[in-house]
């Protein structure tokens, strides 16, 4: 009875060729070198800059957040502020309106309506720059950081190629 000869043995001849011991061989010798090159960097300065990295970018973002929770507060306190003051302006040219002739209260309620709007315009223009500013101010905080991220990393990277140089 024949024996059946499996991929990697030896007989009289040398060994058998396997193609797939031969792949992970060199799959095995790609990662130990990517391994040898990572024991040269300094990991638990790499991991603590790192860490700290993560901390930075936490806290720029509570940051932000502040900054745009901030600036909607200061929106809605205006618009209240605005409404009010509207609401309170129309109470008092109607209570001075009863009792005038029909001809002097249009008259009132068209200059009041023209202010009206012209005040209403004035608002959203002061609203619209309330909330660009604080945004733009969230924005600035976020674009730092990253931009404070990518000269880390460059650093981080020129670092780990000049050991090997």
């Amino acid at each position: 009875m024949a024996t059946r000869k499996t991929a990697g043995t030896d007989d009289k001849r040398g060994a058998i060729p396997n193609p797939a011991a031969d792949m992970q061989e060199a799959f095995t010798q790609s990662l130990k070198g990517i391994t040898d090159r990572m024991q040269d960097l300094n990991l638990t300065g790499t991991a603590a800059a790192l860490l700290e990295n993560g901390r930075k970018d936490i806290e720029a973002l509570v940051e932000a957040n502040k900054r745009s929770y901030q600036g909607l507060q200061t929106v809605v306190q205006r618009q209240t502020e605005m409404l009010r003051k509207s609401v309170t302006d129309w109470q008092a040219a109607m209570s001075g309106a009863t009792g005038q002739d029909m001809n002097a209260n249009l008259a009132k309620l068209d200059t009041l309506g023209k202010a009206a709007f012209q005040q209403a315009l004035n608002d959203i223009r002061e609203l619209a720059d309330v909330a660009a500013k604080s945004q733009a101010e969230a924005f600035e905080i976020v674009r730092k950081r990253v931009s404070d991220n990518v000269e880390q990393v460059t650093q981080l990277l020129q670092q780990g190629t000049g050991k090997k140089k």
